[in-house]
């Protein structure tokens, strides 16, 4: 079953760190993706850029309405993912409490709805 590992951060926190911690936190990422595609479970995964650069859409009236960045205000925002391939739910859990984003922040863990 697939699982996306959604990886929350805030933004502020990261953009404050030095390049040195940069290069630490982006060596972490690097093992554990390398950790991942070696045990043969890694399907996607990447960054997303800043919540700045990106839109949000409501419809509603039939009428829709674009708005840029964020639509709320919020501590941590979704800076990344992976998806897994994994036969049970033990797996995922495991792999989210590994990723260098699950101290500081949060790793959301959440099932694939396959269509």
């Amino acid at each position: 079953m697939k699982y996306m590992l959604l990886i929350y951060g805030e933004e502020a926190i990261d953009a404050a760190r030095s390049k040195a911690e940069n290069e630490q936190r982006m060596g972490a990422y690097m093992a554990y993706t390398k950790a991942m595609h070696e045990a043969g479970i890694l399907v996607d995964g990447n960054r997303l850029k800043p919540t700045s650069a990106g839109s949000t859409v409501r419809v509603a009236s039939g009428k829709s309405k674009v708005l840029d960045g964020p639509y709320a205000d919020t501590k941590e925002q979704l800076g990344g993912y992976y998806m897994i391939d994994v036969p049970d739910l033990d797996q995922p859990i495991a792999w989210a409490a590994k990723c260098p984003g699950a101290s500081g922040g949060a790793v959301e863990v959440r099932p694939v709805w396959e269509m």
